[in-house]
């Protein structure tokens, strides 16, 4: 069995650099290699620091860069750096060797010259390319070599976007390609898809063609670009950039390197005309205004702000070449579509519409429909590898082929024809097979169409995940209007949230009750808490606090916090297992739920904290009166007990959030002994079943706790101190400063004479008291409002 220890990186440039922490980030041991400083390569005598100041420093500025490559920013000791020159002897101590340098062919060829004189055989040797032929890099290279040799093709940034491209030659050693396949998966948490050796393999060639055909269609409608990026984003199920504000991210000049690369080496394409480079981007590229690192692209932000406060950008009209302030322009459609929260129901109302904003977007989707059909068996043999592919690495809610069976099969062909597009005869040949979808569920598995045997094949990877949209054709255990309870086998149910952003409302809370009491009078072993959407949850539903806030229905408020409350407290105190998986936003009260679970299997990227300081409110599910258990809980004899109390008390009173599962241990709201992290988002739901069934057998109810010990009037000084330096730092306002004493009341257990003991019930109800104390207070009010109009905080 092949293990991987240690790792070389190739290069660390903006990729290498990236793809360096990202395997840190997995715990691998990391040698980070760049060319020797400019000036000193002859210096053989020059002191190392020096000889190694342009790696040195390449890897600093990755590591500040934002969004952040480290899980913690301590992951960086894992990397050592050197030089080309002086250190690449020390490959020979690595098991896996990627190249990351710069992108000419003849420039990799003598790096591998040199690094097969350093190998120790059977070392596995890889390329990050993004272009250049993978079987051409070889020429030259011993057998043993070749066979260990493919391309691994990250996306940028390498933590962040999921996407692996596994790109083998005819030489490579089939268990090497699917080793990677595996390893990529398993141990850094990739999507990987077996690419072929072809022009930009298979994200970047369909993503490019779709952006390419977008800057076409804009010119030919006359869109402006604003709108474009509002019809070709979350519209459309894709990031909010859209696609000309994604030129400006990627960099024009890039943008045009791979459109030209993809012209120059496929002309036997059939869309070769789509990937001319238009007369506007020409006008960008010969001004330098190549997007975001250049200050301005298609967009050009402007010394101005809105009414709001906010920064004002100008966009590039496209027939003028010159800038100008966005007009209000919208579509029907577009309006139309922001009503409509599933995907496959708003594609198929774009082809209801004819406004010019809807043209744009059938003409684009049937153009993809045709160019992706049109590429297998060319770039890859079946359609599941291509949408995985644009999902990963573009983060697409869905790819090609299934938003072409959100519109259905026959239909896609007949209005794709329509307007002139070519389908392959492998498409025809299924619908005379008698087949309607280019995917099908069968219990519990996804399968993909095959055009090469003319059957469908289950999808690999599976084994080791669940979803739970292949579950959906099964009754499920338990439903209400925001959850659905499933059986996901083995004995062990699923709670999945299904509100608006997964907000925790009455449904929510009487669901997750109902759950627990289904799964201990039943025969199942336990349940997990977990979902599918981008965010396991924003916390509590603000509208409904805030309406029973204005309205000073406080009887009906302290009912609905002390079912939160014991909502959170039946997921420790039931005689079953519950374990959470998450992943993104863990906010508020979702986080307080989370913390009350006896296990959570957190997805890596899982942004966890206690909010609610945010909206002028303390965490009022059981989140403080967890905290002052979990401080409790830490103390040792001897210690100073105050400063473990500052600790966790500026982690609430400044709604301290995680940047990744990982530091949410270092706050607080993990704990390693029960805790774990995944790198797979796939993956969690599966891990999380298999915790529950450990617990399961030897599982016994636990007891309420009344030995929390809290500080009291000692503690209270101690905390009132604390606040009182934030204020003094600015960090703070007044209504700031009287939250965290609310904050410090409860952590401290209230006005008691010193420390003492006291029950987990005692501080639910100090809790709830000061919770519903803040509800009454109008700075508090503002700050809700705020909130829920803009999305964003308030300082008041």
């Amino acid at each position: 069995m092949r293990r991987i220890q240690h790792v070389a990186v190739l290069g660390a440039g903006v990729m290498g650099a990236g793809i360096a922490c990202h395997l840190a980030n997995a715990g691998f041991q990391v040698l980070l290699l760049d060319i020797v400083t400019p000036g000193l390569a002859e210096d053989k005598q020059s002191n190392p620091d020096a000889r190694n100041q342009l790696v040195n420093r390449a890897l600093a500025q990755s590591i500040k860069s934002k969004p952040a490559p480290l899980y913690q920013k301590e992951y960086a000791n894992r990397i050592q750096t050197g030089n080309l020159t002086d250190d690449l002897h020390r490959v020979k101590d690595c098991d896996w060797i990627v190249e990351v340098v710069v992108e000419r062919l003849d420039i990799k060829q003598q790096l591998f010259a040199q690094v097969e004189e350093h190998r120790r055989p059977g070392t596995l040797v890889t390329s990050n390319t993004s272009g250049i032929p993978i079987h051409l890099m070889t020429e030259g290279r011993s057998e043993d070599f070749k066979r260990h040799f493919c391309g691994t093709h990250f996306f940028n940034p390498p933590r962040y976007l999921r996407l692996l491209e596994i790109i083998p030659t005819p030489d490579t050693a089939p268990e090497v390609t699917q080793f990677f396949l595996d390893f990529g998966a398993n141990y850094l948490g990739k999507k990987t898809v077996l690419a072929k050796d072809t022009p930009a393999f298979i994200a970047n060639r369909i993503g490019v063609y779709a952006m390419a055909r977008i800057y076409q269609l804009t010119e030919e409608l006359g869109l402006p670009i604003d709108v474009v990026d509002k019809l070709t984003g979350p519209a459309l199920g894709r990031p909010k950039t859209g696609t000309f504000r994604l030129g400006d991210l990627v960099g024009h000049d890039t943008a045009a390197h791979v459109i030209e690369g993809i012209r120059q080496n496929c002309p036997t394409d059939e869309q070769a005309a789509t990937f001319q480079i238009p007369a506007y981007l020409k006008f960008l590229l010969d001004n330098k205004f190549l997007g975001n690192k250049t200050g301005q692209g298609f967009y050009k932000k402007v010394d101005e702000k809105d009414e709001k406060g906010r920064s004002v950008y100008h966009i590039l009209n496209l027939k003028t070449l010159a800038y100008q302030l966005p007009e209000k322009v919208t579509f029907p459609s577009l309006e139309a579509g922001k009503q409509i929260d599933d995907l496959g129901r708003r594609v198929n109302m774009f082809f209801e519409h004819s406004d010019d904003g809807a043209k744009l977007i059938q003409k684009s989707l049937l153009g993809l429909f045709a160019y992706a059909s049109n590429r297998i068996p060319e770039i890859a043999d079946e359609p599941y590898r291509i949408d995985d592919a644009l999902k990963a690495g573009f983060a697409w809610e869905a790819g090609p082929f299934e938003l072409w069976d959100m519109i259905g099969l026959e239909t896609g062909i007949k209005r794709a024809e329509a307007a002139g597009e070519t389908i392959p005869a492998w498409v025809q040949d299924m619908v005379q097979k008698g087949h309607s979808t280019f995917y099908t569920i069968q219990n519990g598995r996804r399968y993909s169409y095959q055009p090469s045997s003319g059957t469908y094949i289950e999808i690999p990877g599976q084994s080791s995940t669940i979803q739970l949209d292949y579950l959906r054709h099964q009754a499920p255990v338990y439903q209400n209007d925001e959850v659905v309870l499933h059986d996901i086998g083995e004995g062990v149910l699923c709670l999945e949230f299904r509100s608006k952003m997964n907000a925790i409302g009455e449904g929510i809370l009487r669901g997750l009750q109902e759950s627990i009491q289904i799964a201990e009078e039943g025969e199942w072993k336990g349940l997990v808490i977990g979902n599918h959407a981008q965010n396991f949850t924003v916390g509590a539903n603000l509208m409904m606090i805030a309406m029973m806030a204005y309205q000073q229905e406080w009887d009906e408020l302290n009912m609905a916090i002390n079912l939160f409350q014991q909502t959170t407290m039946r997921c420790r105190y039931s005689n079953i297992p519950v374990v959470a998986a998450t992943q993104g936003y863990v906010f508020g009260g979702g986080c307080e739920a989370i913390m009350h679970c006896d296990g959570v299997v957190a997805a890596a990227e899982s942004y966890i904290g206690l909010v609610e300081v945010g909206v002028g409110l303390i965490p009022g599910g059981g989140g403080t009166k967890e905290f002052a258990v979990r401080i409790s809980d830490s103390f040792r004899e001897g210690d100073v007990q105050v400063n473990t109390l500052i600790d966790h008390f500026k982690t609430i009173a400044t709604a301290a959030v995680s940047t990744s599962a990982y530091e949410a241990y270092g706050l607080g709201y993990l704990q390693p002994e029960k805790d774990q992290v995944v790198l797979n988002l796939e993956q969690h739901i599966f891990e999380a079943r298999a915790r529950v069934l450990a617990l399961a057998e030897h599982y016994v109810q636990p007891i309420q706790r009344d030995d929390v010990t809290v500080l009291g009037r000692g503690g209270l000084a101690a905390l009132y101190a604390a606040a009182n330096e934030l204020k003094l730092g600015k960090w703070a306002s007044e209504h700031d400063i009287k939250i965290a004493r609310k904050v410090a009341w409860v952590l401290c257990g209230g006005d008691l004479t010193g420390s003492q003991n006291v029950s987990e019930q005692y501080l639910l109800d100090v809790e709830r008291e000061a919770f519903m104390s803040l509800c009454g207070e109008q700075k508090t009010l503002e700050r809700v409002q705020h909130m829920l109009q803009t999305g964003k905080p308030l300082r008041n």
